[in-house]
């Protein structure tokens, strides 16, 4: 499960289509208690879940950001989502708004995992193409030249 808080209190879901849904109802996992932001909002994919959006699990996350490559086949529609989300956190960013999310397991847990640490993504930096999320993680976004 994917979930993004953030200060703006633009309606995310406009940017709704096949590939994703920006929803208010949030999953109700333990782990929604880290985000820092007032409006929250779950990050579906056309899965119903997040599992169609770009992840790599915690423990590769020396891999960083990156393109698709060639030699690791992903659905073309998981690579175009996670593009929509992280134009949509950009938008937000440029906008003024502070932007966290975290990425974690919903498996019927009752507390909540231990968030391996945070991650600052400078998105002047890493493109849309080259984004993507960590298990485990909370992200916290900027855009500084």
């Amino acid at each position: 499960m994917t979930i993004l808080s953030t200060s703006s209190d633009y309606d995310l879901s406009l940017a709704n289509n096949e590939l994703i849904q920006f929803v208010k109802k949030l999953p109700g996992i333990p782990e929604e208690k880290y985000l820092r932001f007032e409006n929250k909002w779950f990050l579906a994919s056309n899965a119903g879940c997040s599992c169609n959006f770009r992840h790599l699990s915690g423990d590769s996350i020396e891999l960083g950001f990156g393109e698709p490559e060639e030699w690791f086949q992903e659905d073309r529609d998981t690579i175009e989502a996670t593009h929509q989300i992280a134009a949509s956190i950009r938008m937000l960013i440029q906008q003024g708004a502070n932007v966290d999310c975290l990425d974690a397991w919903a498996h019927g847990q009752n507390d909540a995992a231990t968030l391996t640490d945070d991650i600052e993504v400078n998105l002047a930096e890493v493109s849309d193409a080259a984004f993507r999320f960590f298990e485990e993680y909370r992200f916290s976004f900027t855009i500084k030249a």
